[in-house]
């Protein structure tokens, strides 16, 4: 992937890394200077949740550069104390709540200039098939690899693991053992162990965290990379390099993994070993989200040959895969919005319009179109054509049956919804390249 990089004040960090990958780097503080607060401040949402501290973005620009020097002075004066993270849920998929932590805007900005510099070194360690939460890498990028991977290479099997509470399982001193491996300045590790052990704030009532590091916390991406790298990524390369016979791939977005094999008896090793892997470092593999199945070139008339009927799908970041064939007959795999993810934002947009259909047309048309057009720039690639059509249709018939509840005199005739549908609601197109196409581009090999 040639999509990271490096400013030139970090340029010779990453250099160094590159270049001995058994470096320790014990002076990386200073690189947290007043520029890279200021570039992290501005790269900060304007209008995200504000943590326990009630500042918002606005708020702390109006005296910018005097909060930044102080902020610098307490960091390199060690008396910095980190916040505690407020404690917020969000929905997920399948109807349980997901607990976030919402980081003070003052910790986010220092986070985000400490991550700019362990970049600088992580960058090169990272192994290839790591796509989650890395500059210049997506979760298309991840979603290619996988397609062109069963694609090219002789994939039967696929392994689709998941790894049960993941962000809220990291242990502490492994994470930070990890860390010093790479990094030896103590200023850089005691921050991080203040982050980790800043605790969460819910319901006015502070709770300790022993163990996990907050979603929602710009430092935490990094840190879970880290502690995967170390125990899944290494690991799983030497197990392909040394006892892989067949053709195998692996990619890894944050805590969801796609391995595919040739060989059905190399996956069912793989698949136990890994689990013993992960136990020892306080992981576990989610019971009902990883299993393996018939996947690729030959699975369909493989699976008819035995009387299994069609080849059985997997999701992987919002979309279902599927063994398909194109209109000439060759095998080809289609990407499909996977159903949970199209009912829950369908379930989200309706919640809202109920809440806000006292507004005019035009503001509820502008804020559909931005959904809209939000949800198509993500699932528009080939082939899904016929799910966004569903997702714009079913906007429209949630956003009539809105429209009808706010008067009993006025009917929302379909002939005038329909001119406000071509007038709020973009059409669907495919925007995103083939697979092969993209992954070219951003990895010429």
């Amino acid at each position: 992937m040639t999509g990271y990089r490096v400013t030139s004040e970090l340029a010779h960090v990453h250099q160094a890394a590159r270049k001995d990958r058994d470096k320790q780097f014990t002076a990386l503080l200073h690189h947290v200077t007043l520029d890279s607060l200021r570039q992290a401040y501005l790269n900060l949402s304007r209008t995200a949740a504000t943590g326990v501290d009630g500042v918002t973005w606005h708020a702390y620009g109006e005296d910018l550069e005097v909060n930044l020097q102080q902020l610098l002075d307490r960091v390199h004066r060690g008396v910095y104390r980190a916040k505690a993270s407020r404690r917020v849920f969000i929905a997920k998929t399948d109807g349980r709540q997901r607990p976030l932590g919402v980081a003070s805007l003052e910790d986010k900005v220092l986070q985000s200039a400490v991550v700019s510099v362990l970049n600088a070194v992580y960058e090169s360690d990272f192994m290839g098939f790591s796509y989650g939460f890395r500059p210049g890498r997506s979760q298309h990028n991840a979603l290619d690899a996988v397609a062109v991977g069963i694609y090219i290479k002789k994939v039967n099997w696929v392994l689709d693991a998941d790894i049960r509470g993941f962000f809220d399982a990291i242990d502490h001193e492994c994470l930070l053992r990890f860390v010093e491996h790479r990094i030896g300045d103590k200023r850089i590790l005691r921050l991080i162990r203040k982050w980790l052990s800043a605790g969460v704030m819910e319901d006015g009532r502070w709770h300790a965290s022993t163990t996990g590091t907050p979603q929602g916390a710009t430092a935490s991406p990094l840190l879970a990379n880290i502690y995967l790298h170390y125990v899944f990524d290494l690991w799983a390369h030497q197990w392909r390099s040394r006892q892989a016979r067949g053709d195998m791939i692996i990619v890894r977005y944050a805590d969801d993994i796609v391995v595919g094999f040739q060989h059905r008896e190399e996956a069912e090793r793989f698949w136990q070993d890994m689990a013993q892997r992960l136990s020892e470092f306080a992981l576990e593999l989610h019971p009902d989200k990883t299993r393996l199945l018939q996947f690729g070139r030959y699975a369909a008339q493989n699976r008819i040959r035995k009387g299994l009927g069609k080849p059985e799908t997997f999701d992987f970041l919002g979309f279902t895969h599927i063994c398909g064939k194109s209109r000439a007959g060759q095998y080809q795999i289609k990407r499909q919005t996977s159903r949970k993810r199209l009912v829950a934002k369908l379930v989200q947009v309706k919640e809202v319009l109920m809440r806000h259909r006292h507004k005019s047309i035009p503001e509820q048309g502008t804020w559909l179109r931005s959904v809209v057009r939000g949800y198509f720039n993500y699932h528009a690639v080939p082939l899904n054509f016929a799910a966004l059509t569903k997702f714009r249709w079913e906007i429209g018939r949630i956003w009539r049956r809105t429209l009808q509840r706010r008067s009993q005199k006025h009917k929302m005739t379909w002939a005038r919804f329909c001119r406000l549908s071509e007038r709020w609601l973009p059409k669907p197109r495919i925007i995103h390249p083939w697979p092969r196409e993209r992954l070219c581009v951003s990895n010429p090999r």
